[in-house]
């Protein structure tokens, strides 16, 4: 992707973070059928700096599978905190009009050869791993609901209908577009503008914007 240099985020543990916080990701490939995209959950497997996949899964009825058997590669596009910045939060727009919107985003995108997996071990393996991951993240009382909650049986019948995907990171792309080219004092009025907005969404990039994240 266009990634200016002042928008470019290179330190693994912020892209893995957010790859972890915003794991429903976008996958999309180019193979004998057509260009395609499927939006499902990834987990990130990270063995160390230089090694890392994606692990997913598609229903059996999703010709995507097929598409990446044939020609295995894909992009997994990930997206983090976003919002509109309205150019009124702009010092300069009363100094000389001369401002315009942009919209602030962190995106990653991860590509890299894609193994198509039918095994009924790996399949049950990830789905242990994907539940408790996000099920050890509920902010709730009631207990964390695991795979083996359910009957084994229906567990295996659902199985059938799905087809395993492991994504090997072989190019691992970052792109924080949060005001850093933007001076002190609009990066303060844009931080102030989006905290008073108090919104899920606009705290979210204004913990970005201020303190700015390093270039």
């Amino acid at each position: 992707m266009y990634i200016p240099k002042h928008n470019l985020e290179t330190r693994t543990e912020v892209i893995d973070r957010l790859m972890r916080l915003h794991p429903l990701a976008t996958l999309v490939s180019n193979g004998p059928s057509s260009l395609f995209a499927t939006h499902l959950p990834l987990v990130l497997h990270r063995t160390n700096e230089e090694h890392a996949v994606l692990r997913g899964h598609l229903a059996r009825a999703n010709i995507q599978w097929k598409d990446l058997a044939a020609q295995p590669e894909a992009l997994a596009i990930f997206h983090g905190p976003e919002h509109y910045i309205t150019p009124a939060w702009y010092p300069e727009k009363a100094a000389t009009g001369k401002v315009v919107p942009t919209w602030n985003y962190t995106a990653v995108h991860a590509s890299g050869p894609v193994r198509v997996i039918e095994d009924s071990d790996w399949l049950l393996e990830h789905l242990n791993s994907l539940t408790d991951t996000h099920e050890t993240a509920r902010h709730e009382p009631r207990e964390p609901w695991s795979v083996a909650d359910a009957p084994e049986d229906f567990i295996a019948t659902l199985m059938r209908g799905i087809v395993g995907l492991e994504l090997k990171i072989q190019r691992l792309e970052g792109k924080w577009k949060v005001s850093q080219n933007q001076n002190e004092p609009t990066r303060a009025s844009v931080a102030r503008g989006l905290e008073e907005l108090a919104t899920e969404e606009s705290l979210a990039m204004r913990s970005l914007v201020d303190p700015p994240a390093r270039p």
